[in-house]
């Protein structure tokens, strides 16, 4: 990091904790505990962004957002240039410096110009010469199979990366001195950029290519794209980045410094998808244009899916093959991939009982589903091991420093945390473990579970009263003995 005065690199001073003096050892020679590269001392933000605006020259946002405290290990911030910046443009920063856009996960394989919204003349400049046919492409509604890496993203999103795009040239031009490389002033100036998928808890970004929108709250992509960032496709959610912003503005020094705090951000990288290394969900997509006769007559015969695997076209069967990349077919053609619902219900219902209620209406309405089954599983694979979990959790977990973050095993003698002093807190509250006990009683009430499941969570329930409840000392008398 450089001197924002003189310009010449700075050097981490170390202090202790406890005393407060500098010192250039790992361990301060007087109170015997770990130095830190950081110490509390007033900053006036109002001048520091004052500075900021003038060395951008922009006039001071209304809002500036920011954390209320630092938790990366040396306590290293961001230049307040960029924060100014991504006011401006009305921005969100995640924990580790990138700008992120979340969407549903939806597989596709196939698309037609129109459906993406791309001209047939960019397609081709992109690399989409011919049709699925082997046809040259000429026309909006031709058949095009996509490529493994290239992505189509929803509207919004494209929205959200024009001004992300604004955001980092304006960055490369007023901070770093460099010219500007996105230059966009469209969602369609977008096409043909890089992107940087990134699923929830994993820490390993995917490279793709922007090819098309849709108006559908959804990332369209190869299975075999999804299936790299650990997703099976099943609508889950993940994150998508402009390339440039996690190249400029990821550290590692921005994460926290505690358990976990490594996830969810891009430390590697994977520029090339192999098929072979994905998992295995896709390599049983089937790719073939027409299913033979065998496979009809197996059905009528109740035969496992994995004896009939062999007389599909899937793509295990292509691995370690030029055919593993594309010449991938489909049985069933659609009118347009853009006609489904434009956001799953799983995102417009806000609470989780409403959500299980809304899954167990669609099981009662389904002949072939036994929706008092499907409770019953809700119940026993997961809230009744949730609110057991989280219970055990409460009774053994750990304690926190609400300055350092500092954990500790049992609470110190002290009442204090001992490395700076700071106040000490919970882990584990008294909300994570209620937050399923109504719905799994309103399971077993409604579905009649079983008096075995309705005992077991109103022991739950009393177990966590004399836990939470009644424990201001009470005074009593021998009569209260009698």
């Amino acid at each position: 990091m450089k001197c924002p005065r003189c310009g010449e690199e700075t050097i981490l001073e170390k202090v202790c904790p406890q005393c407060g003096k500098t010192v250039n050892e790992d361990v301060c020679p007087s109170c015997k505990i770990p130095t830190v590269g950081y110490t509390r001392q007033p900053v006036n933000f109002r001048v520091l962004i004052g500075e900021a605006c003038k060395k951008l020259r922009v006039s001071p946002p209304k809002i500036v957002k920011g954390v209320k405290k630092l938790m990366n290990k040396t306590r290293v911030p961001e230049i307040l240039e960029k924060g100014v910046l991504r006011a401006k443009y009305g921005l969100f920063v995640f924990k580790d410096g990138t700008v992120r856009f979340d969407a549903t996960n939806a597989p596709l394989t196939h698309f037609t110009p129109r459906e993406i919204g791309v001209s047939v003349s960019k397609l081709r400049q992109l690399g989409y010469s011919h049709d699925v046919e082997g046809e040259p492409l000429k026309n909006p509604d031709q058949v095009c199979e996509l490529k493994i890496q290239d992505v189509v993203i929803p509207r919004k999103c494209a929205e959200y990366f024009v001004r992300v795009a604004g955001f980092l040239d304006e960055l490369l031009t007023k901070v770093y001195g460099l010219s500007s490389f996105y230059n966009v002033s469209s969602e369609e100036d977008l096409i043909g950029h890089l992107v940087v998928g990134l699923a929830p808890h994993t820490s390993v970004g995917i490279l793709g290519r922007i090819v098309g929108f849709t108006d559908l709250n959804v990332c369209y992509a190869h299975p075999v794209w999804h299936s790299a960032k650990r997703r099976d496709c099943d609508g889950d959610e993940d994150s998508l980045m402009l390339a440039l912003d996690t190249f400029l503005n990821f550290s590692r020094e921005y994460l926290p410094a505690q358990i976990g705090g490594i996830m969810d951000a891009p430390l590697l990288l994977i520029p090339v998808v192999n098929p072979k290394e994905v998992q295995r969900q896709a390599h049983d997509v089937d790719v073939a244009a027409f299913y033979p006769l065998d496979f009809y007559r197996k059905t009528w015969e109740n035969a496992r899916s994995k004896d009939v695997s062999h007389i599909i076209d899937i793509i295990e069967h292509r691995l370690g093959t030029e055919a593993q990349w594309e010449g991938f077919h489909y049985t069933t053609p659609v009118s347009n991939v853009n006609s489904g619902v434009r956001q799953t219900m799983y995102k417009r219902l806000t609470t989780m009982l409403e959500k299980l209620n809304s899954q167990l209406e669609l099981a009662e309405k389904i002949r072939a589903v036994d929706a008092h089954e499907v409770a019953s599983k809700v119940l026993t694979t997961h809230f009744m091991r949730d609110i057991s979990g989280n219970l055990r959790a409460f009774s053994t977990q750990a304690f926190r420093c609400k300055s350092c973050n500092k954990r500790f095993r049992r609470v110190p003698l002290r009442g204090k945390c001992p490395v700076c002093g700071g106040p000490l807190t919970l882990t584990v509250y008294r909300g994570g473990i209620e937050k399923y006990l109504d719905a799994a009683e309103h399971l077993i009430k409604k579905y009649g579970l079983g008096e075995y499941y309705a005992q077991r969570i109103m022991l739950v329930r009393e177990e966590i009263n004399s836990l939470f409840e009644g424990k201001k000392p009470r005074q009593v008398s021998l009569v209260d003995f009698a």
